[in-house]
């Protein structure tokens, strides 16, 4: 186990979990039962996409991390970089493979979310602006992937992909001075663009019919990602900074639970909120950033 320990922390079992949210969460915004539609193969697609995705993340990474970061899995020589990126590639394939299973429209989905984590991993990351775009597209994908359950209701409702990235988008803004510290120019945008999805969440709920159900998932989801936030506002240090993009990544679960919730499927909401505690105790034991 302890051999294996080590490939497991490329792919950020933590952060797994997340993702299965999404498509959870996409599912729901269709307008799906379970009756209807099985999530299995769009749960594996979403595990092997974002398993891929994260784990390239180091290997492009491998030079940088060895100077930043030398306690991670390729630079202590745990894992060997050829093994590492094969693994990677294969998870990306598995991802399309698994989608393509499904539908068609799956599986092209699935193609573009892995060519944006290539993009971002080798291009995008260390930019300013590209960087959190790029990721935040990534995750907007993985919603539109759970989506495309229904293909008529993924064409009316696949705008909503844009909270995704501008969400993403905050916590890749803020995780770019994690190491070294940051501006707290930075974390006011990233505060502002959390309040522009939770916002969009309550008002597309009231549309809806349900904010009622939806108010106490968005409630705990700012509680959860300002509180960090506040204290990193307070002083832009590494570690403070390191915590609210850990909260930021864990309660995402949170959020895809106030879509489900936004969207009337209060049992879905309630069955991705119960994801939140196995994400917080894989972030005990891996590393979520």
């Amino acid at each position: 186990m302890s051999s294996l320990k080590p490939y497991l922390q490329l792919t950020r079992p933590a952060n797994l979990v997340t993702a299965i949210a999404d498509i959870l969460a996409g599912m729901a915004i269709a307008q799906f039962t379970f009756s209807d539609f099985s999530p299995a193969w769009l749960v594996l697609s979403t595990l092997g996409l974002y398993g891929g995705g994260v784990v390239m993340n180091d290997v492009f990474d491998a030079k940088l991390d060895a100077v930043e970061r030398p306690e991670r899995p390729i630079p202590s020589g745990k894992v060997p970089l050829a093994q590492a990126a094969t693994m990677g590639i294969s998870l990306l394939l598995l991802g399309i493979i698994a989608a393509g299973a499904f539908s068609l429209q799956s599986g092209m989905i699935a193609v573009v979310v892995a060519m944006l984590t290539i993009l971002y991993n080798r291009f995008a990351k260390h930019h300013v602006f590209f960087g959190p775009l790029v990721m935040g597209m990534c995750r907007g994908g993985n919603l539109i992937l759970g989506m495309s359950v229904l293909p008529e209701s993924f064409r009316q409702w696949a705008f909503i992909a844009i909270f995704p990235i501008m969400y993403i988008g905050a916590i890749t803004l803020i995780s770019q001075d994690e190491v070294h510290g940051g501006k707290k120019r930075t974390l006011y945008i990233a505060a502002f663009l959390y309040l522009a999805v939770l916002a969009a969440q309550l008002t597309i709920a009231q549309g809806k019919g349900n904010i009622l159900f939806t108010i106490p998932f968005v409630l705990l989801h700012a509680w959860f990602i300002f509180r960090p936030l506040w204290n990193a506002m307070q002083n832009p240090i590494g570690p403070l900074i390191g915590k609210a993009v850990k909260a930021g990544v864990i309660s995402l679960i949170v959020m895809n639970a106030s879509w489900c919730a936004a969207f009337g499927l209060l049992p879905i909401a309630i069955a991705v909120l119960a994801l939140l505690p196995l994400s917080m105790y894989l972030a005990k034991a891996f590393a979520v950033t």
